[in-house]
């Protein structure tokens, strides 16, 4: 992919390794909530040897509260994605007998095409857990 703000820079400019990865999609879970439920799978491997049956229902644990609070991330996410195409849709039902200017419609096809974009990317996301 053509990359303008490399191609505008001069020749001989170093780049550092993290300056030429483009970022990931934002995790799902707050960086806390995840080392909280991995601090609690590393508890349930390393007492293991010692108590499994009790190493077992900690990691069963672990992963119940992970696949909720993924559940509820998943759900805030939607609700937000929604509002935001669903809002496009309720102005222009607002006023049907105002014909929307040509800069309108290309802004509401920008919001919605950038709805789209979201929706693609947290379902290809899920589809590859």
């Amino acid at each position: 992919m053509y990359d303008q703000t490399r191609a505008q820079q001069p020749a001989g400019q170093n780049r550092t390794p993290t300056e030429r990865r483009t970022p990931g999609p934002e995790p799902l879970l707050p960086s806390a909530e995840r080392e909280r439920v991995l601090q609690r799978l590393r508890h349930a491997l390393n007492t293991f040897a010692d108590t499994p049956h009790d190493a077992l229902a900690e990691a069963e644990s672990a992963y119940d509260e992970a696949t909720a609070q993924l559940v509820s991330a998943l759900a805030a996410r939607r609700e937000l994605l929604r509002a935001a195409w669903a809002e496009q849709g309720t102005a222009a039902a607002a006023n049907p007998a105002e014909p929307a200017e040509p800069a309108d419609l290309t802004s509401q096809s920008d919001e919605l095409r950038h709805a789209l974009r979201q929706y693609r990317e947290i379902t290809q996301r899920l589809l590859q857990l």
